[in-house]
């Protein structure tokens, strides 16, 4: 393999990689409040892309973004608001069980309104044969803003939790709910507002990832299996380290097709995240314990 091809092959599997880490940040974000993990993540990811695709019909492409974060963060809230009300005694796992079920809801709504047809939004800039050259390797615009875009909610969420009185109350209440509303912390509010968070993000991650790898009722699952193994990998309620297990596991992944078949590729992730979930449960950085989940 030349130098050329490996560094292809890196550049390939950072944009994966950062494709990963956004939908892990939302994972965070809703872990970092409810200490729950939400299995729907995925589907806000093709909520948001196929929102923007049917804007994009009838506004400029910035407006259409805009509108379908608009509408899935909307879409996010109402979510955390009901599970806040409608789940009695709302226990981590009986939460978990919740948002499979909201998994499988989401992805049949968005089968019975855009059918089953593969689509994408156009590029935000250039096209796919404008690649930018990098050392003899070639990297498509849209994937410079996918890296941009992660670089920047990374950043922006980070000053949020720990800078923000709004950001603390939300770690507040994953760390103790009940302590959390003897402070008066509004917990349902607060869980709210991570489900709407999340969805926005998921949301603009839909959008820019679908020029790169179009968009289908169907590829929710998938997405959220990567990105629950990439915020495990990092550290459950750690997106800066979910950034770097993100961009370590599009690299094994986009090297890995050196040694097995296309087919497996997927399985990768699968391996990775078995191994860590035995071997280091608390993630490559031990942000935190997640085998605390089966105290609750």
């Amino acid at each position: 393999m030349s130098a050329e091809q490996a560094l292809q092959y890196c550049l390939a599997g950072v944009t994966v990689g950062s494709i990963y880490a956004i939908v892990a940040i939302g994972f965070n974000i809703i872990y970092n409040t409810t200490g729950i993990i939400n299995f729907a993540q995925g589907e806000f990811v093709v909520l948001g892309a196929m929102t923007a695709i049917s804007l994009h019909t009838v506004t400029p492409l910035p407006l259409a973004v805009a509108g379908a974060v608009a509408i899935t963060a909307a879409a996010g809230g109402l979510i955390g608001a009901g599970l806040t009300r409608a789940v009695k005694r709302p226990t981590v796992l009986r939460l978990i069980i919740v948002t499979i079920g909201l998994s499988i809801v989401l992805r049949a709504a968005v089968l019975h309104i855009w059918d089953e047809k593969v689509r994408a939004l156009p590029f935000f800039t250039g096209t796919e044969v404008s690649s930018v050259g990098f050392f003899g390797a070639r990297i498509t615009p849209q994937a410079l803003w996918v890296l941009g875009i992660c670089a920047v909610t990374v950043a922006g969420l980070t000053l949020f939790f720990r800078h923000t009185l709004t950001g603390r109350a939300m770690r507040a209440c994953a760390a103790n709910r009940t302590a959390a509303g003897l402070c008066g912390i509004p917990v349902g509010r607060m869980v709210t507002l991570s489900f709407t968070l999340s969805a926005a993000i998921g949301a603009l991650a839909g959008c820019a990832i679908s020029p790169v790898t179009q968009t289908q009722y169907d590829m929710g699952a998938p997405l959220a299996i990567k990105g629950f193994t990439v915020a495990i990998l990092g550290g459950m309620g750690n997106s800066l380290a979910a950034v770097a297990a993100g961009l370590l596991l599009g690299v094994l992944e986009s090297f890995s097709i050196c040694i097995f078949p296309l087919a497996y590729q997927h399985a990768v992730s699968i391996a990775v995240l078995l191994a860590v979930l035995v071997f280091r449960p608390s993630g490559l950085f031990g942000s935190r314990d997640v085998s605390a989940l089966k105290e609750h």
